[in-house]
């Protein structure tokens, strides 16, 4: 339960990263949120982050099933032995 804990915390901690140099953006998504910008708004700000959150979200979702599911089988042919 330990390992779990620890991978959580580091996904957690992976995620929280600053994505500055990576653009997730379309380029019509891209442009209206460069022009709020310029016009003093703040919608734009977490855009992109917000992009790359949802990109991730079904990859940690589906690697951590596949944890718990390896660690259950490993489990499983350990009794067996």
């Amino acid at each position: 339960m330990k390992r779990f804990q620890n991978l959580f915390l580091l996904l957690f901690f992976m995620l929280n990263i600053q994505f500055v140099d990576i653009s997730a953006q379309c380029p019509m998504c891209r442009m209206s949120a460069e022009t709020n910008l310029k016009n003093g708004g703040t919608q734009g700000k977490g855009l992109n982050k917000g992009i790359l959150y949802l990109f991730a979200a079904p990859y940690l979702l589906i690697g951590g099933l596949g944890y718990v599911w390896y660690k259950n089988r490993a489990g499983e042919s350990r009794d067996e032995i």
